[in-house]
C-alpha cells in the first residue's frame, strides 16, 4: 500500500455543537478528524486531516470539581512572569480558550500540529462564518 500525499487528502469541513457536551470528548473527536485518523488514508507523516468547526464552547461542560480546580497557565519568559487561571475564570474571559487548549494538548508537537491547529476553528456562541463551506454536522456522544 502507498502513502497518501497531500493533493490526494480532499479536505472536508464539519461542524460540532459543543452545548452540555463534555469538554474531552469533544476534544478527542476534534483532534482525530483534524489529523485525519477518521480517513482511510491516514498518512503519519502527511497532513490528511479535515477542518473542524465548534460552536457554543461557552456552554461545554466540564465533569467534577474542574471548573474551581483546573488551572490554564502561561508564562511571559521573564523572571516571575508566571500567570494562572482557573477554568471558571478562563470561561468567562475567553470561553473558547477551554476548546483551543484541549485539543491543542492532544495533537503532535510538531510543524505539521501547528498546521492541524490552525484548521480548528472555535466560537463560543452558536454562529460562525463557515456556512460558505457547507460543514456536515456532527454528533458527539
Amino acid at each position: 500500500m502507498a502513502s497518501a500525499d497531500k493533493a490526494a487528502a480532499e479536505s472536508r469541513w464539519h461542524i460540532i455543537d459543543a452545548d452540555g457536551r463534555v469538554l474531552g470528548r469533544i476534544a478527542t473527536v476534534a483532534a482525530r478528524l483534524l489529523q485525519g485518523k477518521n480517513k482511510a488514508i491516514y498518512t503519519p507523516f502527511v497532513d490528511t486531516g479535515d477542518h473542524v468547526v465548534v460552536v457554543n464552547a461557552a456552554k461545554v461542560k466540564l465533569t467534577g470539581r474542574k471548573e474551581d480546580q483546573k488551572t490554564y497557565r502561561q508564562h511571559s519568559g521573564y523572571e516571575g512572569g508566571l500567570r494562572e487561571e482557573r477554568a471558571r475564570l478562563v470561561r468567562q474571559r475567553k470561553p473558547q480558550k477551554l476548546v483551543e487548549d484541549a485539543v491543542h494538548g492532544m495533537l503532535p508537537k510538531t510543524k505539521m500540529g501547528e498546521a492541524m491547529y490552525r484548521k480548528l476553528k472555535v466560537y463560543a456562541g452558536p454562529d460562525h462564518p463557515h456556512a460558505a463551506q457547507k460543514p456536515s454536522k456532527l454528533e458527539v456522544a
